[in-house]
């Protein structure tokens, strides 16, 4: 074998080296996607249970339903219980308060990290006089035991009776109580509600009471 056959040959056996090298770095790469695809897997697979198990929580907490509470001495109950509260403080001959009613039914469905519930303030004056309640419908926001926020009246809904569900959901997004994936900056447009949004056929009009005072468009107690 001359000179020339050796150096093809090592050059040869050169290059089946560096190939060699190359397959056992790719194979390594191969194991180290295939662990980390599954180490993903296993993280995602880990926070869906998380998930569901504090949905089950929240459940069973009385969350996803709009519900009543019989005495004030509930409310405190409640949001001890859970971290999101939203309290609707209501009459029971105000239409405005109906209307209320019909949104948060809604809310409470779609957004059950929150507790929706209803106080009648004739069963309350302790609490009443406590949150310094004197326009219904109000809603007090209470994240973590504390109340961090009210909705008195419709005066930031539009100051009209047939805002959307939407609208109030992205008042009561304001206070950090509900979990909420659009713009705090601005309002949702009113324009592009769904007519399935409006109470009754057509849905109620605009009434503003025109008082001077920033509750006009709630009732007092």
């Amino acid at each position: 074998m001359d000179a020339g056959q050796v150096l093809q040959q090592q050059l040869l056996r050169a290059a089946e080296v560096v190939e060699e090298q190359l397959d056992d770095e790719l194979r390594k790469l191969d194991r180290l996607d295939e662990d980390g695809m599954e180490e993903l897997r296993e993280r995602r697979l880990r926070a869906l249970k998380k998930q569901a198990e504090q949905r089950q929580l929240w459940l069973s907490a009385g969350h996803g339903e709009y519900s009543e509470l019989p005495e004030e001495k509930e409310f405190f109950e409640v949001t001890k219980k859970s971290a999101n509260v939203v309290c609707h403080f209501y009459k029971n001959d105000s239409p405005r308060c109906k209307i209320v009613d019909h949104h948060l039914r809604a809310l409470a469905r779609s957004h059950v990290e929150t507790r929706f519930v209803k106080l009648d303030v004739e069963r309350c004056p302790f609490l009443t006089g406590r949150l310094r309640i004197k326009v219904i419908p109000t809603l007090a926001l209470v994240k973590e035991g504390k109340t961090k926020d009210y909705v008195v009246g419709f005066t930031d809904l539009g100051n009209r009776d047939d805002f959307s569900t939407e609208t109030l959901e992205w008042r009561i997004a304001q206070a950090g109580v509900i979990s909420y994936a659009g713009s705090l900056l601005e309002p949702p447009d009113e324009s592009r509600r769904r007519p399935a949004d409006l109470l009754g056929r057509g849905g109620p009009k605009k009434t503003i009471r025109g008082r001077d005072d920033s509750d006009d468009s709630g009732d007092d107690l």
